[in-house]
């Protein structure tokens, strides 16, 4: 496997990414309430992520249809968001 050595040009997109990414994990804590579709957590990170002028990366990659992964409970990873994925009082999410 080879190392790919990084730009400052290409480190400083890496960091913005990075730093759009745990604003919008920021946001969606405080809206993570019982009652909240996945579907609506979804929609709120795209919307704040586009607000940034960034794109969604999850989104179509590989036909991926939603710009995060929020797994509920027992789920370990990957869980599309749903509108009928409704957070009751307990659960345990994911959001990545």
């Amino acid at each position: 496997m080879a190392i790919t050595i990084k730009n400052d040009k290409q480190i400083e997109k890496m960091r913005l990414a990075g730093e759009i990414t745990g604003r919008v994990l920021n946001l969606l804590e405080k809206k993570i309430i019982p009652g909240i579709t996945t579907f609506e957590l979804d929609k709120i990170a795209e919307s704040y992520i586009m607000e940034c002028g960034a794109l969604p990366s999850f989104k179509g990659y590989y036909g991926y249809p939603a710009s995060i992964c929020a797994s509920i409970n027992d789920e370990v990873v990957h869980g599309i968001p749903s509108k009928e994925r409704v957070l009751k009082e307990g659960d345990i999410i994911s959001v990545d």
